[in-house]
């Protein structure tokens, strides 16, 4: 019976400065193995694209201030909308109308259908992508916006390219979702959702084990789930 392994890999403190496809492949490298699928937090690809922002840079008006007093706060941390600040940055890129749309009907299935996700539905995959701000986190990203990463295919086939092996840009989420917001060519749909389903339990970490990188292997018979 196959056996998926899950590696977590350790690094430096990545900053904006960083170069992500030299980081990956840095620490990376020692590691790897025919087969394997090397594993990307989302974050340190926002990260490296200096797709950051200080709170201080935001102003967060009257619906923000509003609204995020009835985010349903994850297990671990607060939520991509879980403080003033982020819902402001919510406001921004999906625009208001829409943010109140999609709180008015998250707010209706919660209470009538004990359903969550609605409101990231409808507002849109760059608002769920929001991050940062975390209860446990490194001094310099305590109060900051991180926004999704861009050109996550692009980003994921330049790592390709330097360690030789299929590569996932992966947001594992505070309530066990996970997307993939980038992937190298030789991942289709199907390897995909298998990512996925393999780390619900978000194998890199959800605070400060400073492991944004890591590797998926199979190992035993017939290599089950790899295609």
């Amino acid at each position: 019976m196959a056996q998926i392994l899950k590696i977590p890999i350790k690094t430096h403190l990545i900053i904006p400065d960083d170069d992500i496809v030299e980081v990956v492949e840095r620490y990376v490298h020692p590691h790897i193995q025919e087969g394997d699928i090397v594993l990307v937090t989302s974050k340190i690809v926002s990260i490296c694209q200096r797709r950051v922002r200080h709170f201080d840079r935001l102003q967060v008006g009257f619906w923000a201030n509003r609204l995020w007093k009835y985010v349903t706060v994850p297990k671990f941390g607060i939520g991509a909308v879980g403080l003033p600040e982020k819902m402001q940055a919510a406001i921004d890129i999906a625009e208001l109308p829409r943010i109140l749309l999609a709180a008015l009907v998250a707010g209706i299935t919660r209470t009538f259908l004990r359903r969550r996700g609605d409101f990231f539905r409808i507002a849109g995959h760059q608002v769920a992508e929001i991050d940062g701000s975390r209860i446990l986190t490194f001094e310099q990203y305590c109060r900051v916006i991180i926004y999704g990463p861009v050109n996550g295919d692009a980003v994921a086939e330049a790592i390709k390219e330097r360690v030789d092996a299929e590569v996932a840009i992966i947001d594992a989420g505070d309530w066990g979702n996970v997307d993939v917001l980038g992937a190298s060519s030789g991942l289709d749909w199907s390897r995909r959702q298998w990512i996925i389903a393999n780390c619900a339990d978000n194998p890199l970490g959800q605070t400060m084990e400073m492991t944004p990188v890591g590797i998926l292997r199979v190992v035993g018979a017939g290599r089950k789930g790899r295609g």
